[in-house]
């Protein structure tokens, strides 16, 4: 992945810039862990990082699109999935469970992601938009040469819908996950 791809939706960074971003990601991390997405703030998440609420503000323009800008780099940050099977269904079941790791055992942050994603900011449009890309490739990948762009679509809208699924609080997120897993196969006979 270049660099320009884990640039701010907002701004070029500097590597000043970076860490100052790279902190206010982890303050939003720490306090979505302590006091979940509802108290969260970009003003709180800047007076824990250290950083004025107006420099918070020029690289976030809400709390959603912090949410979404941490896992947009979690998600670059991961490697791809190094697929041994030669059968494509195993090969998508890696990729799905290498996606949900990235927020398995922060059920709060998993929460906050569903409902950053969802949210109407023009940041978190762009976000979305890069965040389906990434994944819709990592699908691709997987499947190898004879991609069914129906196989594509059926496997983006069950990895979506369990995201929401989980958000609304039907299930935990490692059962979820597992459901994600299960109903993949199902596409994927």
């Amino acid at each position: 992945m270049s660099d320009t791809a884990l640039e701010s939706t907002r701004r070029r960074l500097s590597a000043k810039q970076a860490d100052t971003v790279d902190r206010l990601g982890k303050a939003a991390l720490d306090l979505l862990g302590r006091e979940g997405f509802s108290a969260l703030t970009v003003r709180r998440v800047a007076a824990q990082a250290g950083v004025g609420a107006a420099t918070a503000y020029t690289y976030f323009s809400s709390k959603e699109h912090l949410v979404a800008e941490v896992f947009w780099r979690r998600l670059v940050e991961s490697p791809l999935a190094e697929h041994e099977s030669p059968d494509p269904a195993t090969r998508v079941l890696e990729v799905l469970e290498q996606i949900s790791s990235l927020v398995a055992g922060e059920p709060e942050f998993a929460g906050a992601v569903t409902n950053a994603l969802l949210g109407k900011d023009p940041d978190v449009d762009v976000l979305r938009g890069r965040i389906g890309a990434d994944i819709r490739a990592r699908l691709v990948a997987a499947l190898g040469a004879a991609v069914d762009p129906d196989v594509i679509e059926a496997l983006e809208l069950l990895y979506t819908g369990t995201l929401v699924w989980a958000g609304m609080g039907y299930e935990a997120y490692p059962e979820i996950s597992l459901r994600l897993l299960k109903s993949a196969r199902l596409i994927l006979r």
